[in-house]
């Protein structure tokens, strides 16, 4: 009698994914207290430790006694990769599963989940630290210039601000003399996912961007942007590549732009970002 090939049952994840400021982080709270469920961070941010305000970090009353994954796991001052995460988050999925629990993975960062959730392997380069002190010297336009000459199609998807990418990627072109091409056609999933996609009306959504950047100002976030530079000795340069709020909060703490100047930029770049992270998670046709 000739075998039956069986078929492959892939554990199950739920991801919620979505722009900022769409309520992703209260909505997996309530869904994990339905599903018997704990949440897994997807937030290239939200890693750092001492960075709460600035990222829009949930906080422990927020969690409502839910428990939270892969926040506070990195040091600003040091480089988190996505390798990095991948590793732990499947680690952590891993448990959430023996434990008989519902892994809900909950965040904005497209590449983190992309790369979670398919079995392709990123390209393993170590850091080079005589190259990356070498490039932190330049700009992010230089960097990026650099790369358009190097590789047109990386520099086409990339964030063009943000200095860690640039530098990761002039890093591996470094090493491997190119930056390999995912084949999106063969991509293998590694989990069998069910999607929840949150999003709010255009208007909404900035009216939301602009209030909540008032409110974690209020709070403290230059403040935290202080604290980061002067206790966690985060230097200022480096604080340019952790997202906008450090990039501008940073360069208000250095009298570079005012107060007025920081906010205006903030509330257009953080709207730019959300129709990015818009057209990336419509891919998935959710």
């Amino acid at each position: 009698m000739p075998r039956v090939k069986q078929k492959s049952i892939l554990p199950k994840i739920i991801v919620i994914c979505g722009p900022t400021a769409t309520g992703k982080s209260n909505y997996a709270v309530k869904l994990a207290k339905k599903t018997n469920g704990e949440i897994v961070s997807a937030d290239s941010r939200q890693v750092y430790r001492h960075m709460n305000l600035g990222t829009g970090k949930i906080t422990r009353k927020e969690m409502h006694g839910i428990r939270h994954h892969l926040l506070d796991v990195a040091d600003p001052r040091n480089i988190f990769s996505v390798n990095s995460y991948v590793n732990l988050a499947r680690r952590v999925i891993k448990d959430i599963h023996r434990r008989g629990k519902m892994p809900i993975v909950c965040g904005g960062t497209g590449f983190y989940i992309d790369t979670l959730i398919h079995s392709n392997k990123l390209p393993s380069v170590p850091p080079n630290r005589a190259l990356r002190a070498l490039l932190y010297k330049k700009s992010t336009e230089e960097l990026f210039a650099q790369l358009h000459n190097l590789d047109y199609e990386r520099a086409r998807t990339i964030d063009k601000h943000n200095k860690v990418r640039l530098i990761r990627a002039l890093e591996i072109i470094g090493t491997l003399g190119y930056i390999p091409k995912i084949d999106a056609k063969n991509r293998k999933l590694t989990y069998s996912v069910k999607w929840i996609y949150r999003d709010i009306s255009d208007t909404k959504l900035k009216k939301r961007i602009h209030s909540r950047l008032l409110q974690r100002i209020k709070n403290g976030m230059f403040r935290e942007i202080q604290n980061l530079h002067r206790i966690h000795k985060v230097p200022w340069e480096r604080m340019e590549a952790l997202g906008l709020e450090y990039r501008y909060g940073s360069r208000y703490e250095r009298n570079l732009i005012s107060k007025d100047e920081c906010i205006e930029k903030l509330e257009k770049e953080i709207w730019q970002y959300a129709r990015r992270q818009r057209t990336w998670f419509r891919k998935y046709k959710i």
